[in-house]
């Protein structure tokens, strides 16, 4: 039977724009260790360890607060699939870490509302209005302004970020038509199985390799863990979770564009953390484009 006399959700904005600002506080932050990291551990070690540290806790809080969420479901083939996207999506995001400053990246990542707006003018029939066009122009020109294609100091990486934002993009309008009535933990939890998986697989595949192809961040082998390294890890597995379960907060108690805004803290955290980890300083032009594309995401989600 259908309930009629439900209570309406109310909106608390202090709870939600607090928790999103320390959500991208500290996922930024996990990003910046794993900029730190690349030349220690490879990228599939750093998603097994931390995904395997954070798995119980996803568990646990399943099995407590909705023991429910921890069957399969009918949406599980697209929960699956919704994971594969963000773990590739992750790693075009971390493969760009040691070649860009942070800003940058973290800039040109949060080209993402406006793949979203584009996207969703395609697949669920969202009217873009004008002030979404004029940010999807604005947005793509600060890229220019970054990539730079017709001058000497092109720069590739700058495109991995890119390609996580169109894959982000992809994964929320999958969460939006295909899971949005599966738990937002339960999708965290299949996330974080996904990465111990993909991780899993492709340490397998390395140790085939031969010894002159097995090196850098995609395809050296695992090193050793020391406790220093073992502190990282369980660091970045309280980022992901802190980022998992802490947007799921913010967006359930505030309406989307505000929470949104707040989201672009995240490239702000990261300009901090390149200045104080890494001595970064992007040059004037990547400082205009991260201007611009931060605008054109707050537009894009005004619209």
């Amino acid at each position: 039977m259908k309930a009629t006399a439900a209570t309406p959700h109310r909106d608390r904005l202090p709870l939600a724009v607090g928790t999103i600002i320390f959500t991208v506080f500290a996922l930024s932050l996990g990003d910046a260790l794993i900029k730190q990291s690349s030349s220690q551990f490879v990228i599939w070690q750093i998603f097994v360890i931390r995904s395997g540290i954070a798995i119980p806790f996803l568990v646990g809080y399943l099995a407590i607060r909705s023991p429910s969420a921890l069957r399969l479901g009918r949406a599980f083939g697209w929960t699956a699939l919704r994971s594969l996207l963000l773990v590739i999506m992750w790693v075009c995001y971390y493969l760009s870490l040691p070649h860009l400053t942070l800003s940058v990246a973290a800039a040109t990542y949060y080209t993402l509302p406006i793949f979203i707006t584009l996207l969703s003018a395609v697949v669920t029939q969202t009217a873009i209005s004008k002030t979404g066009w004029f940010a999807v122009v604005i947005g793509f020109a600060g890229v220019l302004f970054i990539l730079r294609p017709d001058a000497g100091n092109f720069n590739g990486y700058a495109l991995l970020p890119l390609c996580s934002a169109m894959l982000y993009a992809c994964a929320m309008i999958l969460t939006r038509t295909k899971c949005r009535g599966v738990h937002p933990i339960k999708l965290s939890l299949a996330l974080n199985i996904a990465f111990v998986v993909v991780g899993a697989v492709a340490a397998v595949v390395i140790s085939m390799l031969s010894d002159d192809m097995r090196q850098g961040f995609l395809l050296a082998p695992w090193t050793s863990m020391t406790l220093n390294g073992l502190g990282t890890m369980a660091i970045l597995a309280a980022s992901i979770l802190i980022g998992s379960i802490g947007a799921a907060i913010a967006y359930q108690n505030g309406p989307p564009a505000m929470i949104g805004t707040f989201d672009f803290a995240y490239v702000g955290f990261s300009f901090v953390w390149g200045v104080l980890f890494f001595a970064e300083t992007p040059d004037a032009l990547s400082l205009i484009g991260i201007i611009m594309i931060v605008a054109a995401g707050i537009m894009s989600l005004r619209q």
